[in-house]
């Protein structure tokens, strides 16, 4: 089924300099990100540690555009009301990270927030099939969840199922792990609308050279027109 939403481009700033996330939220932003993308991660349901809502809230003022947190934590529930209080926009878990996704996304959206659920690589887009309801955004991901930098797994055949099974839901797809110039038309094509990248966007630039980081949005934004 085609579909006709903008392209959203969101680093995630899992690459950025850890001692300058203001600067480097700022930068990003001014260089043409249309969403800042943060990687929740607990060492237990994935192998990193991250953030936690102390320093969602820290990002907090200086995104003007959309805060995309992305949970890769297990269990999801108690942390809700934190994160909502913490200011993310949008909040995604993991269809893997408890046995009640349902009730998940239901207390997500009842915190204000806009609802996530995200797939790991061997989950079938058959997982969200009955939670398209109550969902705004379905995160597909493309690697093995827990560190940046890895190598891309086309899920095309995915991305594909769930735009057919989402039809004129307001409902994003977003695709999260190897994204770049080279893979991004293949999800793209396949009906995704909201790209996670984060070396692909950082590599080569910094606060002081941010116009690299321009170079490097623009670059995935022209290969997929």
């Amino acid at each position: 089924m085609p579909h006709h939403r903008p392209i959203k481009i969101a680093p995630s700033i899992l690459s950025a300099d850890f001692a300058n996330f203001g600067a480097e939220i700022r930068a990003i932003e001014a260089q043409g990100a249309d969403w800042v993308h943060v990687d929740v991660m607990d060492g237990h349901f994935v192998p990193n540690l991250t953030f936690g809502p102390m320093a969602v809230k820290a990002f907090r003022p200086h995104v003007t555009t959309v805060m995309d947190v992305h949970l890769m934590i297990a269990p999801v529930d108690p942390y809700i009301e934190a994160y909502a209080e913490a200011g993310a926009d949008v909040l995604t878990a993991h269809v893997e990270a408890g046995p009640h996704i349902h009730r998940t996304l239901q207390a997500i959206r009842g915190a204000g927030m806009k609802a996530g659920v995200a797939l790991n690589p061997g989950t079938p887009a058959e997982a969200v099939a009955h939670l398209l309801d109550l969902t705004d955004l379905v995160c597909v991901m493309t690697v093995n969840p827990g560190f940046g930098g890895q190598k891309f797994i086309d899920l095309s055949g995915k991305v594909r199922a769930l735009r057919t099974m989402i039809g004129d839901r307001d409902v994003h797809i977003e695709i999260d792990g190897g994204v770049d110039s080279g893979t991004a038309p293949r999800v793209v094509e396949a009906g995704a609308d909201v790209l996670v990248a984060g070396s692909a966007v950082f590599r080569g630039g910094s606060v002081d050279a941010p116009e690299v980081y321009g170079e490097n949005i623009r670059a995935i934004r022209a290969a997929v027109g």
